[in-house]
């Protein structure tokens, strides 16, 4: 097993999914996505996720699936 100095340094499959930090450590890479922007706000003024990591809309779907996958969310993916 290789050391935690050698892991990920040129693998780019590994990098892909982790990204290093200044205290050479490694990170996963998630994206969030919420329709409404109160939920993702809350995350975004933490410490632990990067902004750019983090996706919010500007309205939510109001409990309705239909309306949040095919017009709303569409409208943010695309």
């Amino acid at each position: 097993m290789p050391s935690d100095k050698t892991v990920g340094r040129d693998d780019d499959a590994f990098n892909a999914l982790f990204s290093e930090t200044g205290a050479d450590k490694h990170v996963s890479r998630p994206i969030f996505l919420d329709l409404e922007p109160t939920v993702i706000d809350e995350v975004r003024t933490g410490t632990y996720f990067q902004p750019e990591q983090l996706i919010s809309g500007k309205k939510d779907a109001t409990n309705n699936f239909a309306h949040g996958h095919y017009t709303i969310g569409k409208e943010i993916i695309m």
